[in-house]
């Protein structure tokens, strides 16, 4: 049974939280908007009881996007080599060459380890939360 127009309904107020509303529009059997019996306030239909929903199958765009990160990621990290211990840390400079091996102090990406020297000036390093490309051994 559907109420009809300008019947009393409990409903959720957005508002105030009150709940006691009075029915103001319906489209077909559906309740559309109601009022707020105590500010007044014009919103659509929320039934104060949760309603069971079912799960919505994923669309065909979220699934391409998922297969095609899926591709493009990495299976593991490799592992972070290993400190050349008997080198002091160095802090991070431009101007500062690495080697492999060598342990690098960022102001902020902490400590890390230089992992490869991809090309001139350029040194991977493998920091706590990732690695990052860096610049090294720039002229003055």
């Amino acid at each position: 049974m559907t109420l009809p127009v300008a019947a009393d309904i409990e409903a959720v107020c957005s508002k105030c939280g009150i709940v006691w509303h009075v029915v103001v529009a319906k489209v077909g059997d559906k309740i559309a908007k109601v009022q707020c019996k105590q500010c007044g306030g014009l919103h659509r239909y929320k039934s104060p009881q949760p309603v069971a929903t079912q799960p919505r199958a994923a669309s065909k765009t979220a699934t391409r996007k998922k297969a095609s990160s899926k591709r493009g990621a990495r299976a593991s990290a490799p592992p972070p080599p290993e400190p050349d211990l008997s080198r002091p840390v160095q802090p991070y400079k431009m101007t500062t060459r690495f080697e492999v091996g060598d342990r690098v102090q960022h102001a902020t990406f902490g400590l890390g380890v230089v992992e490869e020297l991809p090309g001139p000036g350029k040194m991977q390093v493998c920091f706590g939360e990732g690695r990052k490309l860096l610049i090294h051994g720039r002229e003055p």
